[in-house]
Parts: C-alpha cells; sequence; structure tokens
C-alpha cells in the first residue's frame, strides 16, 4: 500500500516537469464592435482605448437606453457615497445622540432602523418623481431638457450637452 501511495505521488509529480504547451493569451476583458443602439451614446473615449468596452457582451441583451440611465444612476449613487465617506473625515460627525463615530462603516450599524426607513422612503419619492416627468418627456440622462435644473447651469447647446454627460460618465466611473 505504501509502495502505491508513493509511486502515484511520483508520477502526480511528474507532470510538473513536462514541458507545457504553449496557450493562447486572451484578455477577459475583451473589446468589441459597437453593438446596435449604442453607437451613438457618450463615453467611448481614451479609458477604454476608443472603443466599446462591454467584457460580458451584454449589450446585446439590454436596451442601450436602460443601459446608460442604469450607468448614471449608479455613477451618480457612487459619487454621492464617496463624498459621504470622506465628509466625517474632514468635517466631523453632525450632532447626534445615535451615530458617533467617523468611520463609515460603523455609521451604518449605528444609525436608528427609523433613518433608514425614511432614506429608503425619501429615495424612493425621487425615483417616482424621475419617473413621472420622464413620462413628461422631461430627462434625467441628458437627452433633453431635465427633470431638476435649480441653477439653470445645464447648457443649451448639444456638444456643451454631450461633454458634460461624458464628464458624468467618467467621474462616476471613477467612484
Amino acid at each position: 500500500m505504501k509502495t502505491a501511495c508513493v509511486l502515484a505521488a511520483l508520477v502526480g509529480s511528474a507532470s510538473a516537469f513536462a514541458p507545457a504547451g504553449r496557450a493562447a493569451t486572451s484578455s477577459a476583458l475583451q473589446m468589441s464592435s459597437i453593438p446596435e443602439g449604442y453607437d451613438d451614446l457618450v463615453g467611448i473615449d481614451v479609458e477604454t482605448g476608443n472603443k466599446f468596452f462591454d467584457p460580458l457582451n451584454l449589450a446585446q441583451w439590454i436596451p442601450a437606453k436602460w443601459a446608460r440611465e442604469t450607468e448614471l444612476a449608479n455613477g451618480r449613487s457612487a459619487m454621492l457615497a464617496t463624498v459621504g465617506w470622506f465628509f466625517p473625515y474632514a468635517f466631523g460627525a453632525f450632532d447626534s445622540q445615535d451615530v458617533t463615530s467617523t468611520d463609515p462603516m460603523a455609521a451604518i450599524l449605528e444609525a436608528d432602523p427609523q433613518w433608514w426607513a425614511q432614506f429608503i422612503l425619501l429615495c424612493g419619492t425621487f425615483e417616482a418623481y424621475k419617473y413621472k416627468k420622464a413620462l413628461e418627456g422631461k430627462s434625467y440622462t441628458g437627452k433633453g431638457d431635465p427633470v431638476l435644473d435649480y441653477a439653470n447651469g445645464y447648457p443649451k447647446s448639444e456638444e456643451a450637452r454631450r461633454k458634460m454627460e461624458l464628464m458624468e460618465l467618467k467621474n462616476g466611473r471613477l467612484a
């Protein structure tokens, strides 16, 4: 039995010294051609090698409008989360009885569940307002008149709008 185990170990380890065949080199992050519906979207720039970036080939199943809305919404959330992460370190926490930590992860657990319920309701209200305005023809993705523009800072020309949309996409991707 001992001899069989030693022989099996030797035979198994011998493959470590065998010459390896050359495997084809390929990257998991493949750049693909621009799918239908995605060709007029802003976002193909130097960060993606001036090519359409879709490593999982999901664009064939996801409508371009929905993909852009989702990318902008997630980017905006990420930018706000980045500010929220560093704010307590730079300026300290607000006067509060329940949240006293400047560590964002600890603060999440210190927050009262009632606060979380109010926050979720607030986010739902924002989403419902965006949806209602989208049905009226307004936009929150850069195409057409914006849903909210309190400072009248949204550009009027199409070129300036595309430039602003590209800046927002880059900042959201960075966050």
